[in-house]
Parts: structure tokens; sequence; C-alpha cells
């Protein structure tokens, strides 16, 4: 039974110096392609280094992830584009989008960041199209705000993945009628939280990818610990339940979805 994971942070386990049994303990689980997701200038050259070290084992994405943003948006997303000449490309342009949780305590602080936020969004989703890929968003308490820039910018929603949904039934119909779909982290299988469940069932087999969002979000029964790659395994054996399939039929529908999504 073979899974992808397909949106992880691999920098602290790589700082950490545990990467290579990260790696190895992920092979064991049958987990044995990542999607190393970057957040700004910092992890873009280490991700694009592993991918070079593992082919065919890590792949990678780049964007600049909204609580990231901050003056310098601009100067750091026109970086952007030289990662797609040189090296292992990345497989998307992301994690991208709206963050109206972690926003500074000053009112006027705060509004200045939204707008940064929303300009870089609006400029990636731009970046995306003239590179021909697609989008890994990040919305956090800003669903309605995401949709609409996605939306406004006519970006193609086939190409659109809201990661670690949590947003519930409602909103899933709402992404999915557009063409867009939600991938599903650890959170899925928490007691806390039925609505995620719900959106999980209402978007089904077609479009499921899976993830981790490693090092955060390990699902039960390893809650409470530093997530990692292999949990992913966890999650889809629990999402399998929910939709009524065997975790092999799971796993094969979310690695070829997550193939073709990614074009990997």
């Amino acid at each position: 039974m073979e899974l992808i994971d397909s949106h992880c942070h691999l920098e602290r386990f790589y700082r950490q110096g545990e990467l290579d049994a990260v790696l190895a303990r992920a092979a064991e689980a049958g987990v044995g392609r990542l999607i190393a997701i970057g957040t700004g200038k910092d992890d873009w050259p280490l991700y694009q280094q592993l991918a070079a070290e593992h082919p065919g084992r890590i792949y990678w994405a780049a964007g600049l992830h909204p609580s990231d943003v901050g003056a310098d948006w601009e100067e750091q997303v026109e970086m952007l584009p030289q990662y797609w000449k040189n090296g292992p490309r990345p497989v998307a342009v992301g994690e991208i989008g709206l963050d109206r949780f972690r926003l500074p305590g000053n009112a006027e602080e705060a509004a200045a960041v939204m707008v940064w936020q929303d300009k870089a969004f609006r400029r990636q989703l731009q970046l995306a199209k003239e590179l021909d890929m697609p989008v890994v968003v990040h919305s956090r308490h800003a669903f309605e705000a995401s949709l609409a820039v996605i939306d406004e910018c006519g970006f193609p929603w086939e190409r659109v993945v809201f990661h670690c949904f949590v947003d519930g039934a409602g909103p899933m119909r709402m992404l999915n009628e557009r063409g867009g779909r939600g991938s599903f982290t650890g959170i899925v299988t928490y007691k806390n939280a039925p609505e995620v469940r719900e959106a999980c069932r209402g978007q089904g087999l077609d479009r499921l990818m899976v993830e981790t969002d490693a090092p955060y979000l390990a699902p039960v029964p390893h809650r409470g610990k530093p997530c990692e790659p292999f949990m992913v395994r966890d999650t889809a054996a629990f999402i399998a339940g929910e939709l009524g399939v065997s975790p092999e039929e799971l796993a094969a529908i979310a690695t070829a979805n997550t193939e073709a999504f990614f074009n990997l």
C-alpha cells in the first residue's frame, strides 16, 4: 500500500539532524513520496536541495505563506520564478493565501498586513498562471475572502487545493462546485472535529488528498506528539472508515489524485 504525504514541512527535521530517520519511518509505513511545502525565502533553497538529494522521494512547492507576508512581500514573491529555471522545479506554487487568525494586535498594523496578504495572494496566483502550476492554498478564518480572491483572479479552480481543510460541509460544497478540492490532515481524526468529517464525506473520493502538515497536527493515536509523514497512513485509514472503503482502496485513489494534481 503506497501513500503520498501531499503537504509537509521538513525544515525542522533537517535542522535537528532527524530527516534520514523521518524518511526511513515514512518508507517503512508505505509513504514513499512527500511534498515539502515552502513558506518563504528561508526554506525555498533547502527544499530544492532536498528534492535534488532525494529524487523521486521528495518533491517541493514554493510560495510565500500568508503568515510570513510583510512589507517586503513583493521582493520575496519576485524571487520565486528563479526556482523554476534550475534544479528540481517546484510542483506547485504554495502555500499561499489568507490568514486572518494570526494578525498583529494593533488594529492599524493588522489592517496593513491584511492588505499585504491580499496583494501577495493575487500576485502569486498570477505567477502560478504564468508558470502553469497548481496552487496550494492556506486559508484560516478567511474562507469566503479566499474564494473571492481566486474567483476575481480567474484562476482555474481545478488546479486549487485548500490544504488542511477545516471549514465544514457547506464551504466544501462551495469549493467543490467551483471545481476545487480540500485535503485533510490528522484533524479529521479528532473527536472535536465533526464538521471536518462532514466535509470529508461530502467531498468523497474523487478529489481526495491526504497530508500531515508535519510537524504539526498529529492524528489519533499520535496526537500530542510531533507529527511525521509516516502518520499520514493513520489519517488515510481513518478516512477510509468514514467513506466505507478499504484502506488499500483509499490509498490507491488518494495517490492517483495526488499524482494527477501535482503532475508527479
